[in-house]
């Protein structure tokens, strides 16, 4: 397969990536492939639940991103990948895979995509969203509870020890390497509409 796009979207935690991924996909369908960086967490059999709980996971060195980074090249290339799947009700690497296939589009989505330079520079676009940090934490509490099976209390301290430090760290400095900047992340329907148009014409290959 040849002449594949490949799109970043990055953004805190809660910043709406998912939602704007998600508009794109509705859109376009059967040529969207997403990949997740949330999926490369690293596996800790040797640690217990109660240990898995207090690790840093919004740091880079939570994640297996030069798998990622391997696993993202293969499909720009047109070769299927089997990519890990994260358990987040348990805070480990499932023993699943998903085969996932090369489309025209490869969207990949996570708050930390652009912090390794070999990833980033497999994306052709890159897109930051950016959101206030109280609506970036509404949004989490929400999403941690009702989804993930989480407490509010554990959410919430998370949130104080490594996903607010760690946030202005390592994600707030990598909007310097987006190519696109959006606040409010998929309600912004000016950006969205402008992303949709160059998705189109790489579809329609009028670009």
């Amino acid at each position: 397969m040849e002449n594949i796009l490949v799109i970043g979207i990055a953004g805190g935690s809660g910043s709406g990536k998912t939602t704007l991924m998600n508009n794109i996909v509705a859109r376009y369908g059967e040529n969207i492939t997403v990949l997740s960086h949330d999926n490369y967490y690293k596996r800790h059999d040797e640690l217990t639940y109660e240990e898995r709980c207090l690790l840093n996971y919004d740091e880079p060195a939570a994640l297996e991103t030069d798998l990622m980074a391997r696993q993202l090249d293969q499909l720009r290339r047109g070769q299927p990948i089997d990519c890990p799947v994260y358990d987040f009700t348990v805070h480990n690497r499932s023993n699943e895979t998903v085969r996932i296939e090369p489309r025209k589009v490869i969207i990949v989505e996570g708050i930390l995509i652009f912090e390794n330079k070999p990833l980033r520079d497999l994306m052709d676009i890159r897109i930051f969203v950016d959101t206030d940090a109280d609506i970036r934490l509404c949004r989490r509490v929400k999403r941690d509870v009702n989804k993930r099976g989480r407490s509010l209390e554990s959410v919430l301290t998370q949130y104080q020890q490594t996903v607010k430090p760690m946030h202005e760290k390592y994600v707030e400095p990598s909007k310097a390497h987006a190519h696109i900047i959006v606040p409010e992340g998929g309600k912004n329907l000016v950006a969205l509409d402008m992303i949709l148009g160059r998705i189109t014409r790489h579809l329609e290959g009028t670009e």
